[in-house]
């Protein structure tokens, strides 16, 4: 099966074509939730994605073991919104999962035999950061970024919600 990742900046559009992708692909899609409400703010975009979905979508919210969520998932498509959310929740999760859930994730998507679609912020493309945890999270999710790509059928940067395709192609439907 194949594995997209579509990259972008903050309400450019990723998550709408990652499903309008997993629509295209098949009616049933299982939805791996990573976001957590810590806030009004982000209760609200996770409202605002919740109603967006269509409601045969099962949804599996997982925020660390996203690899296990797509063990468990039903369905031949799974997308898995949002990546760098997950990434935030790893890092200032108690213990170490970082390392050993990357690879458990990056494991999964080698072997697994369904339709993968993650969406994931990229955040690399600005200033400098400049405290130690938020230069952590950016090398963090570049090179998760690099280690997905490279893996993956197709890789797509979403901009002014537009769809530029740096790996493979935009499904057929899509085009």
């Amino acid at each position: 099966m194949a594995t997209t990742l579509i990259l972008g900046g903050t309400k450019s559009g990723k998550s709408r074509l990652a499903e309008q992708w997993a629509s295209a692909t098949s009616e049933s899609v299982t939805y791996i939730a990573t976001a957590q409400a810590h806030d009004d703010e982000m209760a609200e975009r996770i409202k605002q994605h919740q109603q967006q979905r269509p409601d045969n979508w099962p949804t599996i919210e997982e925020p660390l073991y996203i690899g296990d969520a797509i063990k468990q998932a039903t369905t031949d498509v799974v997308l898995v919104d949002c990546l760098t959310l997950w990434l935030t929740n790893l890092l200032l999760a108690e213990g170490d999962l970082l390392t050993e859930q990357i690879s458990a994730f990056l494991d999964i998507l080698q072997f697994i035999d369904k339709h993968i679609i993650m969406v994931s912020n990229e955040t690399n493309m600005g200033v400098m950061p400049l405290g130690d945890l938020t230069r952590r999270y950016c090398d963090e999710a570049g090179v998760l970024h690099q280690r997905i790509a490279k893996i993956s059928d197709n890789v797509i940067l979403t901009v002014a919600g537009l769809p530029h395709i740096l790996k493979g192609q935009l499904h057929e439907q899509l085009c």
